[in-house]
């Protein structure tokens, strides 16, 4: 069956170009109302102005679709709870939340001033908090809610000179690894899009050919199926240039180090073990961690475990 939007209401933060832009069309396509927001700043946050958003909402407009546009900061509490309070006032209620709203200041850590590091953790980490806090509660008393947070690839792996937005972004997956846990009784579903796209963010470290394989809209199909009706919760899909694939976040077996053993000597002899990935495993939370180091813990000692399974 097709996916269809009809009758859901979406905010798309920072959707007056690249990978936002598409989100929003993409959206309002399949029938979604859409709250355009843009604050309109260059890419390392500087300026403003909502004549993105405003031209975006007239593209949806003439394709048909319905949208309003929002000038929002999303480092503003304030302004996200005014941005949610004005979809609701304008469309009834708000089913969806994309935080797709970031900055670059890019420098090497060594050179980075805190200032720039600060900024750039405040938009895309606190950013995205702020946007979820404003529509929780809201999806949490009509039961229903799509959320996704958007990472990369530079918080999940590294890259050179982008220690704060790396910093970020792996901070928008453990939020959304808690939001889903606690969303989940509510229908509240939380997952995280890690796209590689050709953006405004990217066109200065690519080649061409590169950034036209990597367009946009090869990327908001998965957007799309993060925020559909059937759909998991706590999922981080990586896209880019069409392709898709689940990013986890694994644990090894591990050993269980005991008497002698259990020292930096018996660690470091271990090493080769402990980061053997045979095995690996995926935890469903902290305590599923907790509960398996104690089962270890027990079975190496010849103890009872602790509870019952």
């Amino acid at each position: 069956m097709s996916v269809s939007f009809e009758g859901r209401v979406a905010i798309v933060t920072g959707a007056g170009a690249g990978l936002g832009r598409c989100h929003a069309l993409g959206l309002a396509e399949r029938g979604a109302k859409v709250v355009v927001n843009d604050l309109g700043v260059a890419t390392d946050g500087s300026g403003s102005g909502s004549d993105a958003a405003r031209a975006v909402v007239e593209e949806i407009r003439a394709a048909g679709g319905h949208a309003i546009a929002n000038g929002a900061d999303v480092t503003s509490a304030d302004d996200t709870r005014k941005m949610v309070d004005e979809a609701i006032a304008e469309f009834g209620h708000v089913d969806i939340l994309v935080n797709n709203a970031g900055i670059l200041r890019d420098k090497s850590f060594a050179k980075m001033d805190l200032s720039d590091f600060a900024k750039v953790l405040d938009v895309h980490l606190m950013g995205t908090v702020n946007c979820c806090k404003a529509v929780w509660t809201h999806m949490a008393a009509r039961e229903y809610g799509r959320i996704v947070v958007t990472t990369s690839c530079s918080g999940m792996y590294g890259n050179f000179g982008q220690s704060n937005y790396g910093a970020a972004k792996a901070g928008v997956v453990g939020l959304m690894n808690t939001l889903a846990i606690e969303g989940a009784k509510k229908n509240i579903k939380v997952n995280t899009l890690a796209p590689t796209a050709a953006t405004r963010m990217t066109e200065a470290l690519l080649t061409p050919e590169t950034l036209e394989l990597l367009q946009p809209e090869t990327i908001t199909p998965g957007l799309l199926a993060l925020v559909a009706e059937d759909v998991p919760t706590k999922m981080v899909l990586g896209a880019g240039g069409g392709c898709f694939a689940e990013i986890r976040i694994t644990e090894t077996q591990g050993v269980a180090l005991v008497g002698d053993d259990l020292n930096v000597d018996g660690v470091v002899a271990a090493m080769d073990r402990i980061r053997d990935p045979e095995g690996a495993a995926v935890m469903d939370n902290a305590f599923s961690q907790t509960r398996k180091y104690a089962r270890m813990g027990a079975a190496a000692r010849g103890l009872p475990l602790p509870w019952n399974e």
